[in-house]
Parts: structure tokens; sequence; C-alpha cells
């Protein structure tokens, strides 16, 4: 720390180096200065504050006396750890007694006794490749020139976008030229940067249910979004023609939540739909296409694409790791152009270097191998959990097994979802139900996701046996 704004009162009533000693004090009980934290040098301050050196002395000093703070030689003063530390001052109750501690809120117990959440967001990082990583990150950083450190390429790096549309073009079929790319920080800054392509108060189609994050994105640009219901094939083209939408949204390789695979000949279909009118378009998120258990992988609706109607998204946060944040996005020819007259002015926003690492990651085979290996994980766990649900087939059905990294039970009988979820956290068992991504929830048969990403073969064995105690299986 290097500033520190103390309003300093020279009214008489208190020494200045009173008040000093009063706020960072204050500052440290409230957790405001963490434990570790290096203070401004007491000459520093005493400029910063414009009073005498001696006041600030005398402040650290008494700080130093009641163990507030630690003075290590030769690199300066460092706030103190205070996990023990009981407050006898502050807020005041009745009678004058210090106020009791806060009681812990029924969701925060709640939260403490889960033990095993199938959370269908969560990945794998016990075989993410730390040690490639690191060297692939020591080598850019110790060939690195002027030039990394400078703004680059609004689009991100030539080098980056070329591999990325190979990388598509041979694993998903995707057809593209590394200058339709746009690399973004997560897919929000690639939507955001989308209103401004396609423009504001946009009628847009969504499934529903439907990736709330995406849905509430598309609100907060004024959108006026229309949710369609679905069929065993997906979206609608009928739905589109009839509400006369300008741009549908939709995941064919793995819809989510339901984890429904897109035919071919709906895909067609919505398609033909967007090439009746120059001013429609689908957006298609591919968001975990990397991952399919049954059957050939199944190309991108890109891939079909003839006539320049599909919008295509992409990341590597399932692939490779949340962290990662490195979305990327296909733009059609024609709001490519749109693109450039109007969005170019905005940076890159994701740093060079970290462009760098992936760019090699990639090109060198790295991530092939870490793919392949992750599949091979995923699908002993897939079908860890698949073999573990034959109880619960009685009562629910199974659903979208066939890609990604999640499952979706369907009771077979009415019953109440949110129960479903209470019961399971009863049990130290967290599930997700699916009217979370329901923007109208109807009164169909309850459904919860399982993910299993996240969850170790012995979390998801335990897990099954005590869901299968919670809804009494």
């Amino acid at each position: 720390m290097y500033e520190m704004t103390i309003r300093l009162k020279t009214d008489g009533n208190f020494r200045l180096y009173e008040q000093i000693y009063e706020h960072i004090k204050k500052e440290i009980q409230e957790g405001k200065l963490l434990s570790g934290e290096r203070l401004p040098s007491a000459r520093f301050l005493a400029e910063y504050l414009q009073v005498s050196r001696s006041t600030v002395d005398s402040a650290y000093g008494q700080l130093l006396a009641e163990g507030y703070i630690e003075a290590v030689p030769r690199k300066g003063y460092f706030v103190c750890s205070m996990e023990e530390l009981f407050l006898m001052e502050g807020p005041k109750g009745e009678g004058g007694m210090a106020a009791a501690p806060r009681q812990e809120s029924a969701p925060q117990r709640e939260e403490s006794r889960i033990l095993y959440d199938f959370s269908p967001y969560e990945i794998d990082m016990s075989g993410f490749p730390f040690s490639v990583w690191k060297k692939i990150t020591k080598q850019i950083l110790t060939c690195a020139n002027s030039s990394l450190f400078s703004r680059g390429e609004a689009q991100g790096d030539y080098g980056l976008r070329l591999t990325i549309s190979r990388y598509l073009h041979s694993s998903r079929g995707v057809n593209c030229t590394p200058e339709q790319l746009i690399v973004g920080a997560g897919n929000d800054y690639l939507l955001m940067l989308l209103e401004k392509i396609l423009g504001r108060h946009v009628r847009i189609a969504m499934d529903n249910p439907t990736y709330l994050r995406s849905y509430r994105i598309f609100q907060s640009f004024a959108y006026d979004i229309v949710t369609l219901g679905m069929d065993e094939s997906g979206m609608r083209a009928q739905d589109l023609e009839r509400e006369k939408v300008q741009a549908a949204y939709v995941m064919p390789s793995h819809q989510f939540p339901t984890g429904l695979v897109m035919p071919i000949r709906r895909r067609l279909e919505l398609l033909k739909w967007a090439a009746k009118d120059g001013g429609r378009y689908l957006i298609e998120d591919d968001y975990d296409s990397e991952f399919r258990f049954h059957g050939k992988p199944i190309p991108a609706l890109q891939a079909s694409d003839e006539m320049g109607k599909v919008i295509y998204l992409g990341s590597f946060s399932k692939a490779i790791a949340p962290a990662i944040r490195v979305s990327f996005m296909v733009l059609p020819l024609p709001l490519l152009e749109v693109y450039r007259e109007n969005c170019a002015f905005y940076s890159c926003s994701v740093s060079r270097i970290d462009q760098g690492i992936l760019d090699e990651f990639i090109r060198e085979g790295y991530f092939e191998r870490h793919l392949n290996k992750m599949r091979k994980i995923y699908r002993a766990k897939h079908e860890l959990l698949l073999s573990g649900l034959g109880p619960f087939r009685k009562k629910f059905l199974v659903s979208g097994e066939n890609a990604g990294l999640h499952l979706v039970l369907t009771a077979r009988e009415d019953c109440d979802e949110e129960e479903l979820v209470r019961l399971a956290a009863g049990q130290g068992v967290r599930v997700y139900g699916m009217s979370q991504g329901i923007e109208k929830p109807s009164a169909k048969s309850a459904s919860v996701l399982l993910g299993f990403g996240g969850l170790t073969g012995g979390q998801i064995a335990e897990g099954l046996k005590r869901l299968r105690k919670a809804w009494n299986i």
C-alpha cells in the first residue's frame, strides 16, 4: 500500500497521532486492511498527510505495542493476523453491552452442509497440464520484446486467430478465415460487442429453458426476447416465423440445460428460415462441443451455413480452464463489415501474453493431447454416473447422456422440483433444478441436473447413495 486517506481533524479534541492510530486500528479490525498487507512507510505517510514524521512514528509505535502491526527490518510495517481478534468496541446493544455477533443465516448453514455438489458448471482440473503451461509461459516471457506489451490488434493477435480458425475447421467443420474471428475475454464481452453490431432493440428468440446468463445479458441490451418451447428436436423454424424475430440464440450441439442434440434436418430448417431475410441471423453457442460420448462428433451448425447466416461463439473455458477467459466469435462477412465500421476501435480484452501462451499450447499439439486425456477422464465419470443411476430409472427418465458434462433426471410422476432439491440438500447433496433456466416455469414434470465434471468417482458414488436415501429410492 502506498497511500492511505485519513481525514484528520484539527479541533483539538484528539491529537493527530491518535487519529492516525484509531483509523488504522479500525481498518484492521473491520478487515479493510488484510493480514500481511504492507503499510506506507512513516516518511511517506507523513508527507502524504502533511504532518510531522514523529506524529506517524507515534501512531505506528502504539499499533506495534498493541500487536496490530509488525515491523520487518529493511522491509517496512505489515498488518498482523487478526483471526482471533475479539472486538470489545463497536456497535452497542441495549443496556450498553457490546452487540452480539450476527448469527449465521440459514442459507449459510445449509451451504456448510453441502458435501457433494453435482454442479453442471464445474470441470475437473486434476488433469490440467500445469508443467506444460508453466513451460510455455516461461518461453513466452523469456523471448518477449517490447512488441508483446503493446496494445495489439483489436480482434486479437493474428497468429492466435489463424490457429483457432484451423482448429475449428478440423474439429468442428467451421468454415472461416482469421479475419472473421474476434477474440475476447469470455462470451459476456463478445455478446456485448455483438449488440453493437446487430444494434439495439433486436427481437430475439431463445429456447425455454435456456442458458440464463445469456438471457440476462440480452435483457440488459433492451432486446425484445421471445422464449420458445422445444420439441424433441429443439427450436422450431415455424415458431420463429410466427414470432417475427430477427435473431435466434441456439445451442444445437448440446442444448443447455436439457442436453438435447439438434438433428441435421432441424438445423437445415433453421438455416432456411434465416436465409429468407437479409436481416436474420442464428447465434450458435457451441459451449462444450468437445465432449461427446456416443456416436461420431457432430459438426457445428455454422459448418452447414452457405449463406453467411450463423454467428458462431466458442470458448476454451470448459476444454482447458475457466480462468483462461479466452472466447471467440466468428462473424459472417456482412456483419464483419459492420464490425469494422462501428466497433474496430474497441481494444481486445485478452492479454497478448495469454494469447501467445494459448496459441503455442494449441499449435504444438498440447491442447489435442489434453483434450484426449480429459475425454477419457470424463467418459469414465459419465459411465459411472449412468451406471449408478440404474435404480433411479423407476422414478426418473434419464436424458442428455450423449454429450456434455451433465445429465438430466425428469420425474416420471408429478412432484415438486424444489422439494427434490431440498431433500437432496438435507443429505448434503446439491442438485440443480431445471426451472432455474426457465423464463416462465410450467406445470411439467420436475427435472434436475446432475453435473459430474467437478466430482471424483468416489464422490459421484457417495452422492448417488445419498440421493437414493433422500428420494426414497
